[in-house]
């Protein structure tokens, strides 16, 4: 059990690798494209590559445990309304604000939703831990140090990724409502499908999209829709079955920490004292608010032993 803990976790750290490289692929792709082109495309893509998925697991459905039936069609169609919807709008303010910012201040500010989530949950009568209140202190003390200037001003790319993140915690709570009364490549596909179909009307209505310029950006949008999407996602489907849960949020929030390190490679950005100083807050916060349920548990453990 150790090993496949062990190798599940591992699976997750690539995962965070990859997730973290999208954030290069994205700033890669505005080059080419627009940012609503590029995200049309991109999750276009994602969801055609779930469809082999969807086919293999028809027969495997999960137990029944909600109010929606399970895989049935008008609660699918809700449902990847409600996410893609969500998704849209955080995708599309991240691949906005990521013209205007660096790869690596777009992936730690939108790794804030780890902190967002749990107090957003306040509205569905949960109440956030005293970790998460430490951890979003924290948090928002790194954001401060790498957005905001000695002006006390914020920078416009920066400004939309902090707004995205919030889009990011709503629809982490739509899925984790969504996803036990759903079958999960068939809402995932769903949802990427909504993402593309809305992100291509509004490319349409106010970018202008040519074949030539698709062509030109096949290789950001060949990562950003087979392997950020389809294959990472598949992957974290596949590493969660034996995974801890404290594991789980606490790797992947090292998205922030490749984007970075991405960035500085294949970009040339860097960040300078006050920059580090920020994003080592703001991931120390976000540990914090997951590794705060564990703590406490050691804890008691300890009090009783």
């Amino acid at each position: 059990m150790q090993a496949k803990t062990l190798k599940s976790d591992l699976l997750l750290l690539l995962i965070a690798a990859i997730w973290g490289g999208g954030f290069v692929a994205q700033r890669n792709g505005l080059e080419f494209l627009g940012p609503f082109t590029y995200n049309g495309v991109r999750f276009a893509l994602g969801s055609l590559s779930l469809l082999p998925l969807v086919f293999l697991n028809r027969r495997r459905q999960a137990p029944y445990h909600g109010a929606l039936p399970q895989g049935g069609r008008r609660a699918l169609l809700y449902g990847g309304l409600l996410a893609g919807g969500a998704l849209f709008l955080g995708a599309s303010l991240q691949q906005v604000g990521i013209a205007s910012t660096t790869a690596g201040n777009a992936g730690f500010i939108t790794g804030l939703y780890v902190v967002i989530v749990p107090i957003l949950g306040m509205f569905w009568g949960q109440r956030p831990s005293t970790g998460t209140w430490l951890g979003a202190i924290l948090a928002a003390s790194g954001l401060f140090l790498l957005s905001v200037t000695e002006h006390f001003t914020i920078g416009f790319g920066d400004l939309l990724e902090l707004i995205g993140a919030f889009f990011w915690a709503g629809h982490v709570l739509l899925i984790g409502w969504l996803s036990p009364r759903l079958d999960a490549f068939k809402l995932s596909a769903a949802q990427f499908a909504v993402c593309s179909v809305l992100s291509l009307i509004t490319a349409f209505a106010i970018e202008h999209i040519t074949l030539s310029a698709m062509i030109a950006a096949w290789r950001p949008i060949g990562y950003g829709g087979l392997i950020s999407v389809g294959f990472a996602y598949t992957m974290q489907v596949v590493a969660q079955r034996d995974a801890h849960p404290a594991h789980t949020a606490v790797i992947l929030s090292a998205e922030g920490v490749f984007a970075a390190i991405w960035g500085w490679l294949f970009l040339n950005e860097v960040l300078g004292t006050r920059g580090l100083l920020g994003c080592c807050l703001m991931l120390t916060g976000m540990l914090c608010s997951e590794l705060w349920p564990l703590v406490l548990q050691l804890k008691s453990r300890a009090s009783t032993a």
